[in-house]
């Protein structure tokens, strides 16, 4: 009872597709939802669980008569998953909020659970029960449409970088976001004493931590 899966191996396996065949729309949006839906995952508390196969975007479902579509990893789109996949191995080593209360409800406290008709979520990770410490936002943009003004709550003052923008692993993205620095202003939003604005591109993610001083 300590432990979410949000995904399990029986979600692309035994007939049901790989996590890529199961996005819509064309090439571009598939690999952008999913890419989008690798790093929601990652932030969310749980275990995080890929199958082989998931890890550069494999189109087929996973068999174990044959060897992962590695020669997929020539097609940009393909290389672009496995090079986030990388980097999200990295910000969740980097970020002790994404992994410390994983079954603690001090360690997650949710910015905007209720945009049903923009498609944009949010929520804050965080290291220490009082809040203190390392502390991560993640902002999902679910809609066809970038969002050029988001405001995102945040608990500090001062600076907060972008670390991680899902748009930034395909050419024909909007431009990344990643390394942009945002100086968060006095003005409460999410129940939260200061706020940030950033752009969050159509189908993405963006991760947002405390710059480093």
């Amino acid at each position: 009872e300590n432990f979410i899966l949000p995904i399990s191996h029986d979600e692309v396996v035994h007939g049901k597709g790989s996590l890529l065949g199961k996005m819509p729309g064309d090439t571009w949006r598939r690999f952008a939802n999913l890419r989008s839906y690798l790093a929601f995952m990652w932030a969310h508390p749980g275990k995080q669980l890929l199958f082989m196969g998931c890890e550069l975007g494999q189109e087929a479902e996973w068999s174990h008569e044959r060897s992962l579509d590695w020669e997929s990893l020539a097609d940009p789109n393909h290389k672009g998953v496995q090079t986030l996949v990388g980097d999200l191995n990295r910000v969740y080593r980097e970020h002790p909020a994404m992994w410390t209360l994983d079954s603690q409800p001090a360690g997650f406290r949710w910015l905007d659970a209720d945009d049903n008709t923009g498609n944009l979520l949010s929520y804050l990770r965080f290291a220490q029960q009082d809040q203190q410490g390392d502390v991560l936002a993640t902002v999902v943009n679910y809609s066809g449409d970038d969002k050029a003004w988001v405001r995102v709550g945040v608990p500090r003052q001062g600076q907060w970088e972008v670390v991680l923008d899902t748009s930034g692993f395909d050419e024909a993205s909007s431009p990344s976001q990643a390394g942009a620095v945002l100086e968060a202003e006095a003005s409460p939003w999410h129940d939260q004493p200061w706020s940030v604005t950033v752009r969050v591109a159509k189908l993405s993610t963006i991760y947002l931590a405390p710059a480093a001083g």
